[in-house]
């Protein structure tokens, strides 16, 4: 490994982090917006910064100053060691699951072929497996070295319900592995290629394992109705009821991590991953020039659209102070957009088969990117639709439904192949 391939790799090391820690606040707003919508009230709307409130998403910059700069307390019944250690782990844990997702194509520049993935590993759901369940162990350390009866239990629920999933949500993935044959998410991406719209739903065993793994995210990230080890109205917090400050904001970071690395999976293995429906990376880097300017003209016309919407809300004097400029400073920013976008479809060279390489994997990475803030809206709105399963039917689910049923469909799904050696769904054109 040359000086080039390692400053490769810290780049794309430094982007995964980038992506996961810029979607953080944009999901923290969505979270907050999207439950009031769904409640039928107004959501966070007051914080502002001269006034521009930009429909209450600087509500979570005070939140990152505020958990920045309040007092940070320690209880003193706490063991501190792995007190201090759970909340690193959990986010740790948390960041590094995603480095084996692919969010587009190779790239090509100078004839030298870049993955943008972090890391091509050919056991490479497996690893989302194997160290996606490390991240019980944060939660586990927080409750017992909290020395909390509540946190306890929290930490305890944390472990069973991590142990009633994993399994059921293994079961599905191993679908994955008979009908493409690797573990690696980069081959299991291409395999999709002939239909990127997603080949779960054309086979019944796939659209099983679909509804399996899906289900099982919401238990292994911790979210509603699966949200039993911080059950406000049974252990107050739950297991970091004794968490305060920047410690508590990295429990608080890691769901919002744990959701994004799950949908980027369910994405992966079930829609195409980064394929644009229809549109083959061959087809999209030989067609760059037409397919670029579509694009990006498309979205600066969208963008000019919402300039006319912005304006239109624009009311001089209605609230008589400086949130009567925001419509325009909104404006501002879509104008600018707007015309980065006329920039990237008009002034670039896309016949140059880099400029055509690098086109073709920003638009798989902006589809990406599209698909996996679809299933992070998903976990909100299940979030706040469905109440909280009692523990007693959280392990009935896991134990006495999805993991029988995700033996069958295993098994359905190996009849299927030994049928079909070359694939029924390749006959079909579905796979």
């Amino acid at each position: 490994m040359d000086y080039i391939d390692v400053l490769i790799l810290l780049i794309k090391a430094v982007f995964v982090l980038a992506f996961l820690l810029q979607l953080l606040p944009l999901l923290i707003w969505g979270e907050r917006k999207g439950a009031a919508y769904i409640q039928d009230r107004p959501g966070p709307n007051r914080a502002d910064i001269f006034g521009i409130r930009l429909a209450g998403m600087v509500h979570t910059l005070t939140d990152v100053v505020k958990l920045l700069f309040k007092e940070d307390l320690t209880p003193k019944q706490v063991y501190q060691p792995f007190y201090k250690l759970a909340p690193m782990i959990s986010m740790t844990v948390a960041l590094i699951t995603f480095i084996v997702v692919p969010f587009a194509d190779d790239l090509v520049i100078a004839g030298k072929t870049i993955p943008l993935q972090m890391a091509q590993l050919n056991s490479g759901m497996l690893y989302v497996l194997a160290i996606g369940s490390l991240g019980v162990y944060g939660i586990m350390l927080a409750g017992w070295s909290s020395n909390n009866k509540y946190a306890l239990i929290g930490g305890i629920r944390a472990s069973a319900q991590m142990v009633s999933y994993e399994i059921p949500m293994s079961l599905a993935v191993a679908v994955m592995f008979l009908y493409f044959g690797s573990a690696q998410l980069d081959v299991i991406v291409r395999g999709q290629g002939a239909n990127p719209l997603g080949w779960g739903f054309f086979s019944i065993p796939g659209f099983i394992a679909f509804i399996m793994f899906a289900t099982a995210s919401f238990a292994e990230t911790n979210r509603l109705p699966f949200d039993l080890p911080e059950g406000e109205s049974e252990l107050v917090a739950g297991y970091h009821v004794e968490y305060s400050a920047v410690k508590f904001a990295m429990f608080f970071m890691a769901e919002y991590v744990n959701m994004i690395v799950a949908a980027g999976i369910i994405v992966t293995l079930f829609f195409g991953g980064y394929q644009i429906p229809f549109l083959s990376t061959t087809t999209l880097t030989s067609h760059a020039p037409l397919i670029t300017k579509v694009a990006f003209l498309g979205g600066a016309a969208g963008m000019a659209a919402l300039v006319v919407v912005a304006i239109r809300k624009y009311r001089p004097g209605h609230f008589g102070d400086s949130r009567d400029l925001e419509p325009l400073v909104v404006a501002g920013l879509l104008v600018g957009g707007a015309l980065a976008s006329v920039g990237l479809a008009l002034i670039p060279d896309y016949t140059n088969p880099t400029m055509a390489s690098i086109a073709g994997a920003l638009l798989q990475f902006s589809i990406f990117t599209a698909k996996v803030l679809f299933f992070c809206w998903v976990f909100i709105w299940v979030r706040w639709t469905l109440p909280r399963f009692r523990y007693d039917q959280l392990m009935r689910l896991g134990w006495n439904y999805m993991l029988p049923i995700g033996f069958v469909n295993l098994f359905i799904a190996g009849v299927h192949v030994v049928l079909f050696p070359n694939g029924i769904l390749n006959r079909l054109g579905l796979l």
